[in-house]
């Protein structure tokens, strides 16, 4: 198994800390147009990869119909900027996203070194269906997000499959490869910056061991 990344620890006590708020899995996810301009959203936090190798991948779904899809497609670098208020932390997280999808993954621009290059995405993908509630299950069932409002009937009385996902059912792997930790309490303030070294970081390598990679240093808040 693959040691952490440094930056875990610090991101592993912020989640501790904030527990008791459900509010503290929520980030932002920004992500690239086609056109250039920038799309945010907020996204939750859906727990980290359990596959040998891809431990630092941060897992988040969405719908294949949204527009999230074809622009990680088109570039697939993005960033997921998370707060913790009890602890007044902010993390940063920057790297490609690998789009899961039920046809298999798709590697972020073609890279045949990014996550979704590894086997057991596609368990993940169903593994994280299954933790989903029964009502986040059936909003994949919706009619088209960013479509003309349907009819109210159009959202009720849907038949489920809760034993497997469906066609719309999309699963995005973020693997970092820059981490900015922020902590607002104190005077003057703490920043660290983690960032994945590597030979070519449009070739990113991330079979080898992350301790050995990684590089941290102190910058100022």
């Amino acid at each position: 198994m693959t040691e952490l990344a440094p930056w875990r620890s610090p991101l592993a006590r912020a989640l501790h800390r904030n527990r008791a708020l459900a509010y503290a899995r929520y980030g932002q996810l920004a992500t690239v147009r086609p056109n250039g301009c920038p799309a945010n959203r907020t996204v939750v936090f859906r727990g980290f990869l359990d596959q040998a190798g891809l431990e630092n991948g941060l897992k988040f779904v969405c719908d294949r119909r949204s527009h999230k899809v074809p622009e990680l497609q088109a570039n697939p670098w993005a960033e997921f900027c998370w707060y913790f208020p009890k602890t007044r932390e902010q993390f940063r997280l920057g790297g490609a996203i690998a789009v899961v999808t039920a046809a298999g993954a798709e590697a972020p621009g073609g890279n045949p070194e990014a996550p979704s290059s590894h086997n057991g995405l596609a368990t993940a993908r169903d593994q994280t269906w299954q933790a989903l509630s029964a009502g986040a299950k059936a909003s994949f069932y919706w009619p088209q997000p960013g479509a003309p409002r349907a009819e109210a009937a159009a959202f009720t009385g849907l038949q489920v499959d809760e034993s497997a996902p469906p066609e719309a059912f999309v699963l995005l792997v973020l693997q970092p490869q820059t981490v900015d930790h922020l902590e607002l309490r104190g005077e003057p303030q703490t920043r660290q910056r983690y960032r994945l070294m590597q030979p070519d970081p449009a070739q990113p390598d991330l079979t080898s061991d992350p301790k050995e990679q990684w590089q941290q240093e102190s910058i100022n808040p």
